[in-house]
Formats: structure tokens, C-alpha cells, sequence
């Protein structure tokens, strides 16, 4: 690893040639691994026959079983389906669940539940019964949103309740889809965002570091390309509540600056619980609030959610901004809660979580005044190969989200995104923009480029933005187009001006506002320096364009190409035994992966320990006499374990710490090839289990990032629980588990990092000693 210097690379961002090697000789193209067992079979349905009949007559009564496989084989393909036995066979199945489904009734889909909980009960209660709009099927309902007018089509919505909607989806093709989508808006109260012929903008200021530095002058960088007019919104790499509120603090203090409370929101992607924690320590600072909603009462406790927790947050929430909502296609099954229905129908379901949220925030309103907004972004493509590969797939998804948001009422952003580890180019992501902006979707993500420097995925840039407008002559919401106008970055006619894609003037504007009264020269020095240190910690600003106002600013695109390139090197470098043989105490286990890409595409067999894995892990239990268990894995970037100054300090320092602390931390380190986060909590079971012992064990689990930024960052997981509670398997998950991410040796510092992790395990002890 040695033959990549990686801080000169971060610098100059060049790749050397052993990379460039690596790179060309890597396959990045998956090739289908199809399993053919796992794939729905139909028989030819008969003339006029809809599910409840066919399952009659070929089955002998109801089977709840092959009744989803039927309505899961009604989707386009997607892996995520075929990994949880509901894809049709092949597209002779597909139009034949296609045409089952068309014959059934709307109260047949009501009564035969695809899954029931307390969340599908609640979905039921918000929705609107009429007898006789059950009587209808699904073709003619169909037929009637395509046909007649918004008017019309929204006098029916509130009768559908989440299953009948993605129903509907999944019989319309993609220019269907269109169709409705240019059809049926939901605009914000007292604005243009959702409206038809709009397109907004939540800019994603993110910093790998939690820099508001870094966070504020991405905002800046939007405005200066008249590009941010929904929500300021980072996602942070701590959740702790101090942090959060310092970032939602920073982001509110522009916003107050330019007069804009009224206008635009600020929003920090963190739990809800956090946000309302920090909104409890700066009262008046938090804007909209944010939660990532699933599609059922399992799925949401992975997120630690609750529907009665959601209920008594947005009791409290009043004013203009309400809910900011994230979901995605895939998020459930990949958390091992698929139930046994499909994508598009979990994805359905959380839209009518949020539709049912939304109906609370706006019966506790005061009559008179306007509704607060509530708004949804579909992330369509952040999970990865192992939910769906490919450009058309992401479209499709898309497209199906966007009319399904649409029809429960709700303004829907889409995130156009996709993971480094898929099948979807830089280039192959404009296209899939093309295609999916004539369902007119309410807003996309804005970033200075494609690549976000701390999520480390692809997504929209500004210069998309700029691209879509002048193509689709898509507006943004009038209030801050005249504010645009008025920061000087384009005229009164909309053109740019000579500021246009300048930042420091933004600032400038922003300092003035504040009542300093230097000229621009003069904080135009302060300005370059910021920028100076921006880049140095691996954030990207814009500045200027290309060709076209609407084009990327060509040096800037290059370093974008070669960040994407770095990551896909990144994906499919191997851990080299050599390393792994440098860290003492190390034991080198393996998952179920047969290879590393049976581990990229099949993620799930990362998460499972292999036989000869276990038989090695057994027989260390006898020896595990500390507090804390120490296991590695390379994660999706090998990289970022192996360089150099990252792994090493890490331990070191945390050692150090710990002993300090009288915390003692076993001798022996799994060290996981092909391992992915749920693999350390399998060997944590093995290890730190007791039938007997109440005494708190933590494991901590360090594991490569997804790449993508050029930091090569790892990430700590950290769960901590009674040797009872690690003694019942499947036990222990994500809910219970802390994450301190983005360490290395150019973001993070790994010293910085164990004092972190260090820390958050105190405090859960502490927590955890209070319940007990």
C-alpha cells in the first residue's frame, strides 16, 4: 500500500500507475448471479381471473405465501426481490401477475393483507373507506389516473390506503408513471416547492469532519449558482447532541443572517431524538426535523423508532416547518425485515407512515393558519447492488417512488443516487437524471460536485441543477429566486451575473448582512484562505463553470472523475495477509463470502460467519476474560484498514486509553476478510455471551467505509450489552449500536477517534445502568 501516497493524492489528486494497473484490471460490470429456485413460477391465468380466483383454483383456497409471490412478481425485476423469493421467473410470469392483479379489487387487496402490524393498522385508520370505490379494480383504477384530470384524481387518493397504491405502480409502465407524475402535485403551504413546473433544491452541505466551516461554505457555493431553496440539509458523521446542535446552529445563523426565516429551512440529519435534545440545548435553532421511516414496526426499531415515538415528537413540532422524511427501496429486507412482501409495497407503506404523521401535524394546527411543511426524499439508490445494479433499475425505482409519494399526498424529492459499488457511471447517472425529471419530482439533493465527501456516493451537483432548468424549464420557489436576484448572483431577468458561481462574493454578501464593513478585497483574503483549508480536509467547492453556465468547472469534474476512479481501486483491493500479520494478537477469520464479489453483491453473506470461522472463534472464548473485544474487518475498502497511519494509532491510542480507564481489552482480534458489520456482532455472540454473568461486555467493531471520498475512512462500531444479552443470538443489532465514522489519517484522526469511542462507551455503561 505503500505505492499510493495518499495525502499527495488528496492534494494533487492524481492516481499512480500501480493504481491505474489495479484499476484497469479490475471487473466492474457485476454478471448476474441468478438463483433460479428463488424466482416466481405462473401458470396462464384465465380470461377476466384476478389472485383470490387463480389462487382457488390452483392452490385450492387463500395461501398467504404464494399470494405475495404473486404481487411481488408484478415488479420489474430488482435484486432485492429475487433475494427474498418474490421475482417473477421471467417476463411471461411477470405479465401474468401483471394481468391477475389488474382483475383485482381494491377491497381484495384491502381484506388479504400482505403483512399485518400495528403500523399497517395505523395506516388503515388514515385512510378514507368508501364501499364502493372497493368494488374497483385496479386496471380501471388505473385507466382512471390516467385519464382523468388532478381534480378528479384527488377526490380517490385519500381512499387508497399503501398496499393498493404500490399496486397500482407495478401494472404502469415507465412512461405511465411519467404520465401521473406530470399529473398530481402537492405543493408546500404558502410556496412554489412541488408544484408542477418546480423543482427545488436541498443543498447537502456535508463535511467528513462535522467542519461547519466546511458546512457553512457549501451553502454559500449553492447560493452562488442560485441553486438551495427547500432545505439546508446535513447529514452528520456524529450524532452527538452537542455537535448536532452546532452544526443546526451554524446553518440557522445564515438563514437569520439574510432574513430568511420564513423562507427556507435548516435541517441536521441526525435521530430525532437528537435533534429534539438539541433543539432542548439551543432553544429556536432547529428547523425541520428529520427521520429515516421503514415500512414496518420491526424494521422501524432498527432505526429506534417506535410509531408512538414519532407520534409525541411531532406532537411538539409547531410553526412553519414540520417533517423531513428519508426512505428508499430496499432499506427493510437489507435489515432483515422483509416479511415476506416486496420492495415497492414496504416503500408504499412508509409513505403512508408519513401520510398518517402528516395528518397529525396538520389536525393539531390552529385553524387559519398554514399547514407546516411535511416532505419526503426517496434515496433511491444509497443501499447498493444487493436492492437493484443498474441504470434502467434506478430509474424504474424512481419513477415508481415518485408517483407513489405523489398519490398519498405527499411532496416528494428524489435523491438520483447510486453506491460506487454499482453498475451506474458518472456519466450513466445524467442519463438516469433524464430520464426520471418528466415525472417532475418536487426537489433533488445539490452538492458542489457528484460525489459527496463524507457519504461517499454519488448523487446531484449544482451544475445538475443549472442543467435540468434550462432543459426542462423546471422554476424554483419565487420567494428565493427574488432572493437570488437580490444577492447579486443573477438579474432581474434570471441571467447569470458576473458573481454567478462565485462564493466569496456570498460570503461577502453574508459579512455585510452581519454588519461588517470591510470592502470585498478585503475579505476576499480571509475567503481564499477558507477555501484553502476546505480543500485541505478533502471538501470540494465550485467555482465557476464550464462551457455552458450549466456545465461543471472542468478541473473540478477531472478531480471528481479521479475520486471515482480511487474508489472503484478502493472496492476490489484485497486485505493482503502480510498486513494482517502485522497487528499482534490477530485471528484471520473469514464470512460466508465465497469471494469479494460474492461479497459485494451479496452482502448478506458478509454478515454470516463461515464453519471454519466459528470452529476458530470457540475455542478463544475460554480466554475472554476483558471487558472490551476488539475485531476487524476490511469492509467494502480494504484500503482504508491497510494504510498506513490508520489502523495502528487507532489501537494504539486506544490501548493506552482504555488501560488508563482500568478497562481491559482481550488479547485475540478477529480479523474478518470479507466481513461486513452484522459479522462482528455474530463473533461477539461466540465471545462475549454468558448464560449467567450481567457484567457489560463492549465489542468494537473497525471496518473500511464504502470509498468514494479519497480519505479511505473507517469506521468504529461500538455495542455495548450484558453477557446475557450477547449470549441470545440475533439479539444484538444496529439499534443498540454506536458508530464513530470517517477516521483517518486526512479526517478523523484515529488518536482523536479512540478518545471518541472511548468515551461513547462510558456513557452507553452509564445509560445501560440506569435501566437495569
Amino acid at each position: 500500500m505503500k505505492e499510493l501516497n495518499r495525502k499527495q493524492f488528496l492534494t494533487a489528486l492524481g492516481l499512480t500507475a500501480p493504481a491505474l494497473a489495479l484499476l484497469k484490471s479490475c471487473s466492474f460490470k457485476s454478471e448476474p448471479i441468478v438463483q433460479k429456485s428463488s424466482l416466481v413460477s405462473l401458470s396462464k391465468p384465465k380470461s377476466a381471473e384476478g389472485i383470490i380466483e387463480y389462487l382457488k383454483r390452483t392452490e385450492g383456497g387463500f395461501a398467504q405465501n404464494r399470494y405475495c409471490q404473486i404481487i411481488g412478481a408484478a415488479n420489474e425485476f430488482k435484486e432485492g426481490d429475487e433475494a427474498i423469493g418474490l421475482a417473477a421467473k421471467d417476463e411471461t410470469t411477470r405479465m401474468y401477475a401483471r394481468q391477475l392483479l389488474s382483475n383485482t379489487s381494491l377491497q381484495d387487496i384491502k381484506i388479504h393483507t400482505l403483512f399485518e402490524d400495528e403500523l399497517f393498522t395505523l395506516i388503515s385508520k388514515t385512510t378514507l373507506v368508501d364501499s364502493e370505490f372497493d368494488q374497483w379494480t385496479l386496471g380501471h383504477l388505473k385507466e382512471f389516473i390516467l385519464t382523468e384530470t388532478e381534480e378528479e384524481i384527488k377526490k380517490v387518493t385519500p381512499f387508497l390506503n399503501s398496499d393498493q397504491v404500490g399496486c397500482l405502480v407495478k401494472l404502469c409502465t415507465n412512461e405511465e408513471l411519467i404520465i401521473i407524475g406530470q399529473k398530481v402535485f402537492n405543493p408546500l403551504a404558502n410556496s412554489k416547492i412541488g408544484a408542477k413546473g418546480y423543482m427545488s433544491a436541498r443543498v447537502q452541505p456535508n463535511s467528513p469532519t462535522d467542519n461547519t466551516e466546511d458546512i457553512i461554505w457549501q451553502v454559500f457555493n449553492a447560493w452562488s449558482y442560485a441553486v438551495g431553496d427547500l432545505v439546508l440539509g446535513t447529514n452528520p458523521v456524529s450524532s452527538e447532541v452537542k455537535s448536532v446542535a452546532a452544526i443546526e446552529e451554524a446553518l440557522f445563523d445564515i438563514i437569520q443572517t439574510f432574513e430568511l426565516e420564513n423562507t427556507i429551512s435548516n435541517c441536521v440529519l441526525a435521530h430525532i431524538d437528537v435533534q429534539s435534545a438539541a433543539e432542548n440545548q439551543k432553544p429556536g435553532t432547529t428547523g425541520i426535523w428529520f427521520q429515516s421511516l421503514a415500512g414496518t414496526v420491526n424494521a422501524n426499531q432498527t432505526f429506534d423508532l417506535t410509531i408512538e415515538k414519532m407520534q409525541n415528537h411531532v406532537s411538539n413540532k409547531t410553526g412553519k416547518f414540520g417533517l423531513y422524511a428519508e426512505t428508499g427501496q430496499g432499506a427493510d429486507f437489507t435489515n432483515g425485515h422483509g416479511e415476506g412482501f416486496d420492495m415497492v409495497i414496504h416503500e408504499s407503506r412508509k409513505y403512508g407512515f408519513l401520510r398518517a404523521l402528516k395528518q397529525q401535524i396538520e389536525n393539531q394546527t390552529p385553524e387559519g393558519q398554514p399547514k407546516p411543511w411535511v416532505h419526503v426524499n426517496d434515496v433511491a439508490g444509497f443501499i447498493g447492488p444487493e436492492v437493484f445494479k443498474t441504470k434502467e433499475q434506478l430509474v424504474r425505482c424512481c419513477l415508481e417512488d415518485t408517483v407513489m409519494g405523489k398519490l398519498h399526498g405527499l411532496t416528494i424529492g428524489l435523491d438520483i443516487c447510486s453506491t460506487l459499488h454499482m453498475d451506474v457511471t458518472l456519466e450513466e447517472l445524467d442519463w438516469c437524471i433524464e430520464q426520471i425529471m418528466p415525472a417532475n419530482p418536487a426537489y433533488l439533493m445539490a452538492l458542489p460536485t457528484k460525489n459527496d465527501p463524507m457519504l461517499s456516493y454519488l448523487t446531484t451537483a449544482f451544475h445538475n441543477h443549472l442543467k435540468i432548468r434550462e432543459k426542462f424549464g423546471y422554476k424554483i420557489n419565487d420567494d428565493m429566486w427574488a432572493f437570488f436576484k437580490k444577492l447579486g448572483v443573477i438579474d432581474e431577468s434570471g441571467k447569470p451575473t458576473e458573481h454567478f458561481g462565485d462564493p466569496i462574493w456570498v460570503y461577502y454578501q453574508f459579512l455585510k448582512a452581519k454588519g461588517d464593513i470591510r470592502s470585498f478585497d478585503q475579505i476576499k483574503i480571509e475567503a481564499e484562505q477558507a477555501l484553502v483549508r476546505i480543500k485541505n480536509r478533502g471538501v470540494p467547492v465550485s467555482r465557476g463553470y464550464g462551457d455552458n453556465y450549466w456545465d461543471p468547472e472542468p478541473e473540478l469534474a477531472k478531480e471528481t472523475k479521479t475520486l471515482y476512479e480511487d474508489a472503484k481501486v478502493s472496492l476490489w483491493t484485497p486485505l493482503e495477509d502480510s498486513f494482517v500479520s502485522t497487528i499482534p494478537g490477530t485471528v484471520p477469520v473469514t464470512t460466508q463470502s465465497l469471494d469479494r464479489k460474492d461479497y459485494v453483491y451479496h452482502p448478506v453473506s458478509g454478515e454470516q460467519l463461515s464453519d471454519v470461522s466459528i470452529a476458530q472463534l470457540k475455542p478463544l472464548k475460554s480466554n475472554v476474560k476483558g471487558e472490551v473485544q476488539i475485531v476487524i474487518s476490511d469492509g467494502l475498502n480494504a484500503r482504508a484498514i491497510m494504510d498506513e497511519n490508520h489502523l495502528k494509532p487507532f489501537l494504539e491510542s486506544f490501548s493506552k486509553l482504555a488501560s488508563q480507564s482500568e478497562m481491559s481489552i482481550n488479547s485475540a482480534i478477529p480479523f474478518f476478510t470479507n466481513g461486513r458489520v452484522r459479522a462482528g456482532y455474530a463473533a461477539g455472540e461466540i465471545l462475549l455471551g454468558s448464560k449467567d454473568s450481567k457484567q457489560f461486555k463492549t465489542l468494537i467493531h473497525i471496518i473500511g467505509e464504502r470509498p468514494g471520498s479519497g480519505h479511505h475512512n473507517f469506521s468504529v462500531y461500538i455495542t455495548v450489552a450484558n453477557a446475557v444479552t450477547w449470549n441470545q443470538k440475533g439479539n444484538i443489532d444496529h439499534d443498540i449500536t454506536r458508530v464513530v465514522s470517517g477516521i483517518s489519517d486526512t479526517a478523523l484522526k484515529p488518536e482523536e477517534a479512540a478518545k471518541t469511542v472511548l468515551r461513547i462507551i462510558k456513557e452507553r455503561k452509564v445509560e445501560l445502568q440506569k435501566l437495569t
